[in-house]
Formats: structure tokens, C-alpha cells, sequence
């Protein structure tokens, strides 16, 4: 299982084969892209012995036909060899790149089903990293990774085979430089894996400061902050550039390395080869120029190995990442058979407890019941629990103990696609996509249309404020609807609540910060949604706690006091007595 810790371990297998598997519905090309990595192995030797039958038959005996035949010989393996060298890479890329699209659509499929918990303490920036930039580092893996180091640990066998067919004593003075550049090439990866793992989370540090100081731009402005953040930003870009710095520095030591290993390598083969041909031995001109080619590719893929391993530890962190996600258990479970097709609207809470904190219980002991078609509104001072209740009836976190039921069914047994569909809510902060009005009142729903969003836009008396809009319905409120007021958000926000047809309505009912037109519309829309349709409000407004059948009053994640605004008014020094007077007096004098 994904860690998503550096261990500083080379290589997780564990980690490759749960990542090969992804490969699985596509075979044909993973073992197509096999045999042309083998078949370039071979072409490896192909010319530098097509390069030594030159030189020993055709150069030195000064053999013009015989020269035109082995350059023909050479030209044709080079044609091959490009060819197959484009189709490995093509295939391998796109083997990569169907891997990944795989990949990231059951990565978002699975972060569809987590609670809102998990998303409260997950900062958004770094989720965005594993979803998209960690993603496309796995695709290199395919890419430039595993395949071109398969390829070129396969072209080092061939050659140091084909080097020992010819010549054992040149064979050996190379290998005698090779455990050198070995016990390099193994710090390296090692050094490597940590500094990479470093990368990734001052990547992710990055990606959530940015997103986060960007999303809150007007408080950062607001509060003149900019100096601050400007700091902020160039500290953590400093670690950013620092963590990148430490792989640079080991490539800086390494490749010099590498590169003078090859170098004394063609000087030993240049000394000793060059002596045996001096002597008049069996060892041949050709032979040597053709060791001095198989040497320099021999080091050259180990150089590459080095590289491409780099590559592929970045892509394996990038999965482990990832996998760590995958392997998250955060979704509520999704046990229940009932299906439902229509409620009633009968809502029970009964002895409800919860805490967002296993230590800290928000509700304490709640019970209540709304009946059929009944308005129940829900009332105290912030922090009292008002939020939470209506949260946990849509099942977006676990209760600690009691029950919840619905239509007398305990909303555990009931599927929550079912459940949900029959739950329309309305929150405080509305929340648009960067889309037309239309598709974000209907969420693409297909059962929706354009003729439904008109007629539902009439009903509550939303209709002639879209249409003063450019491009009425098709209007593109932008990112988080910022092309519109709070009111005209909250107006959307009904309209969609509305047009789902619930049997339940859940509404935040948030006028504080919006203008008086706005609020009549709210208000009438408000009346009209809730009409014959159970409703749970948490109440802002006198005219709406008024109007509602039952009323709730909340401190401390308790109901201290239950019933209609009359009954509730005369209990002496009652809490919603007393709230009423301070608060809500001052709006019905006005």
C-alpha cells in the first residue's frame, strides 16, 4: 500500500505492480512496445559491426565495391532502426497517456464519494496537484521511464555479449571501469528518490498557497496584506527552488562521472588495442573502432539509465501519492437497499449526537420531528448547531449515535443517491460553476430542460431578472458567479432548489448582505418553494420564523425550547424570548 512517504528506497515494486496493472486493457500495445525495445537492442550492435566489416574488408584492403555494399547494409539498418525507434516512443507515449486519462478518472470518481471531513481537512491545492500535475508525472513513467530503461538495459546485455563473441580481453577492460560507474549510478538513484519526494511537496505547498491567495484575493487586499503574502510567496518559492537545487547539484556530480568513466574507458581500449594491433596480433583496426562505439553505447544508456531512472522516481513518488488517495476509506458508506422514489416528508431526529471532532460534540442529544408538509425553522446564536443539523441529513457526515429517519426509514438503510435526490439545499454561500445560469440550475440534469427552468423562473419570480441578464438562461456567470450579486446568486440557488421537485427542502435562508429588492424576491420565492413541501429553515428573518410551523431554538448543540412563535414568546426570560427582543423587534418596528 502507498505510503506517501519517502523511504529513500530505490524502487517500490509493490507500488510498479499495482501501477502495471493499468496497462492491462491495453496488452497488445504494452508488448508491441516490448518487442521494438528488444529489437533496438540488437540494432545497438547492428552498426558498429556493420561500421568494424567496413573498415577490416572494404577500408583497408581499399575494396570500393565491397565499401558501397557495407554502406548500403548501414543505411538500411539505420533506416530500421529510426523506424522503429519512432514507433517505440509513439506507442510508449500514448500507452502512458491512456494509463493516466484511466488513472485520473477513478482518482476523481473516488474523491466524488468522500464526506465533507475528509475535504474540511484536505487543503484544495494539494488535491488539485494529485489530480492533475502528479498524474502527468506518472504518464513519464511510460514515457520515458520504464520502457526506454528496459530498452537500455537490454541493448548493455546485447552489447556485453556481443563484445565477449569478439574480444574477451577488450571485453574486460571495459568491465573493469563498469563497477565504479555502478556503485555511482545506485547512490544516485537513492539520493535522487529523497530529493524528488522534497520536490513534490513544496510543489503541492506551492499549488495550495497560490490557489488559496488567489481564491481569497479581495481579503488580502481588503486587508492590506499584500506585503505580507509577497513575503509569504517568496519564502515558499525560495524552498521550491531549494528542493530543485538538490537534484541539480547531484546530476552536476554525477554525469561528469559518467562521462569521465567513458573517457577512460576509450583511452584503455585505444592503449591496449592499439599495442595489440602494433604487434601484429589478431585484434584488428575494425575491431578496435568497433569497441570504442560499443563502449561509448554501452555507457551511454547507463548514463541514460541514470536519467531515465530519475524520471521514473519522479513518476513513482507521484504515484505514491496518488495511490495514497486511492487507498483513502473517507466516502459515507453507501450500504443502504431502499430505494426512494417520492417521500412524504416526515423527518425524525432522535437522540442525535455529533461531533466534527471525536472529542468535541457539536450536537448533543437532539431530537425532533417534522411532520408532512410542516415548516420548521431553526434558530440561535452562530455555533449552536444550526448548520450541522441540516448537514447531517443529507448524510454528508456520520452521526456518533441516535438516528435520523425519514418516512420513518432510518436514513442509513436508504441508498444516497435516493436519499439526496429527494433533499434539495439551499446553503448560505452559493456556489456557482463557471457555466451558463441555465446548466447551473439544471447541473446538466437531463430531465431538466430549458422549458422547465422558464416556467419553474415564472412560478417563484425569478424570470425578469434572468432575462435583464445578456444572453438571459445562457449567461456565463463566470468562476464562483462573480458576474452576479449575492442576491441574484441566492435567487439561482432557489431556482435550482426548485426545479429538482423535492420532497424535502433544506434552506439556509441568508438575506443579511443583499439589497432590499433582492430580498423581496428571496421572500416570495421562499414562500412559494416551501409551500406544502416539508421544509427546515434555518431562519434569519422575523417574517419567515413567523410563518413557520414549528420552531427549533438551538444553543450548544441543544434544543432548549420548541414551538410557534406565539407559544415561544411566553415563556418568561425564555432564550428565544429574549432573542426576539434584541434581535427581531428592531426588524418588525421597521
Amino acid at each position: 500500500m502507498a505510503t506517501g512517504k519517502g523511504t529513500g528506497n530505490a524502487f517500490d515494486f509493490n507500488l510498479f505492480k499495482r501501477l502495471i496493472k493499468y496497462t492491462n486493457p491495453y496488452k497488445w500495445t504494452f508488448y508491441f512496445v516490448a518487442l521494438a525495445a528488444i529489437l533496438l537492442s540488437f540494432f545497438a550492435v547492428l552498426r558498429p559491426y556493420l561500421l568494424q566489416l567496413t573498415i577490416d574488408n572494404s577500408i583497408l584492403p581499399q575494396d570500393s565495391e565491397n565499401l558501397v555494399f557495407y554502406i548500403s547494409l548501414m543505411v538500411g539498418a539505420l533506416f530500421l532502426e529510426v523506424i522503429f525507434q519512432f514507433l517505440f516512443i509513439y506507442f510508449a507515449n500514448w500507452l502512458g497517456q491512456e494509463v493516466i486519462r484511466d488513472l485520473r478518472v477513478n482518482l476523481f470518481k473516488h474523491m466524488l464519494q468522500f464526506k465533507m471531513k475528509y475535504f474540511d481537512k484536505s487543503a484544495v491545492g494539494r488535491l488539485v496537484t494529485r489530480a492533475v500535475s502528479d498524474i502527468e508525472t506518472i504518464a513519464s513513467i511510460f514515457s520515458e521511464g520504464l520502457f526506454v530503461i528496459a530498452s537500455d538495459l537490454l541493448k548493455m546485455l546485447v552489447i556485453l555479449i556481443f563484445m565477449f563473441y569478439n574480444s574477451w580481453e577488450l571485453t574486460l577492460l571495459v568491465l573493469t571501469v563498469m563497477p565504479f560507474i555502478l556503485y555511482a549510478t545506485r547512490v544516485f538513484q537513492k539520493k535522487m528518490k529523497i530529493a524528488f519526494e522534497d520536490v513534490r511537496n513544496q510543489v503541492a505547498n506551492l499549488n495550495t498557497f497560490v490557489q488559496e491567495r488567489i481564491t481569497g484575493m479581495k481579503i488580502v487586499q481588503l486587508f492590506t496584506r499584500e506585503k505580507v503574502e509577497y513575503e509569504n510567496f517568496k519564502e515558499i518559492n525560495h524552498k521550491h527552488k531549494k528542493g530543485w537545487i538538490k537534484t541539480v547539484w547531484y546530476n552536476s556530480i554525477f554525469f561528469p562521472i559518467a562521462e569521465m568513466s567513458s573517457a577512460i574507458t576509450v583511452g584503455l581500449i585505444v592503449w591496449y588495442g592499439g599495442l595489440r594491433v602494433v604487434d601484429n596480433d589478431a585484434l584488428s583496426l575494425g575491431i578496435i573502432i568497433m569497441f570504442i562505439e560499443l563502449a561509448q553505447t554501452l555507457f551511454r544508456p547507463l548514463r541514460q539509465i541514470a536519467d531515465k531512472f530519475n524520471t521514473l522516481q519522479m513518476g513513482m513518488v507521484a504515484a505514491n501519492r496518488v495511490f495514497a488517495i486511492l487507498d483513502t476509506e473517507a466516502s459515507i458508506p453507501d450500504t443502504g437497499k431502499v430505494e426512494i422514489d417520492h417521500l412524504k416528508g416526515e423527518i425524525e431526529f432522535e437522540e442525535v449526537r455529533f461531533g466534527y471532532e471525536e472529542d468535541e460534540e457539536v450536537l448533543k442529544g437532539v431530537s425532533f420531528k417534522a411532520h408532512p408538509g410542516e415548516t420548521i425553522a431553526i434558530v440561535g446564536a452562530t455555533g449552536a448547531g444550526k448548520t450541522t443539523v441540516i448537514n447531517l441529513l443529507n448524510r454528508f457526515y456520520e452521526i456518533n449515535s441516535g438516528r435520523i429517519l425519514v418516512d420513518g426509514t432510518d436514513i442509513t438503510q436508504v441508498t444516497l443517491r435516493s436519499l439526496r435526490k429527494e433533499i434539495a439545499v439551499v446553503l448560505q454561500n452559493v456556489f456557482l460553476f463557471a457555466d451558463t445560469i441555465l446548466n447551473n440550475i439544471t447541473l446538466y440534469n437531463p430531465n431538466v430542460s430549458e422549458e422547465d427552468v422558464v416556467r419553474a423562473a415564472k412560478e417563484i419570480g425569478v424570470h425578469e431578472f434572468i432575462i435583464s441578464l445578456p444572453n438571459g438562461y445562457h449567461y456565463n456567470v463566470k468562476e464562483r458567479g462573480v458576474m452576479l450579486s449575492s442576491g441574484q446568486r441566492q435567487l439561482i440557488s432557489f431556482l435550482r432548489a426548485y426545479v429538482s421537485n423535492p420532497s424535502i427542502l433544506v434552506l439556509d435562508e441568508a438575506t443579511s448582505s443583499i439589497d432590499s429588492y433582492s430580498e423581496q424576491l428571496i421572500q416570495e420565492a421562499t414562500d412559494k418553494i416551501t409551500r406544502d413541501r416539508t421544509s427546515i429553515v434555518i431562519a434569519h428573518r422575523l417574517a419567515t420564523i413567523k410563518k413557520a410551523d414549528k420552531i427549533l431554538v438551538m444553543d450548544a448543540g441543544k434544543i432548549v425550547e420548541m414551538g410557534t412563535h406565539k407559544q415561544l414568546l411566553k415563556v418568561e426570560n425564555g432564550y428565544y424570548k429574549n432573542l426576539y427582543e434584541v434581535q427581531f423587534m428592531a426588524e418588525e418596528s421597521l
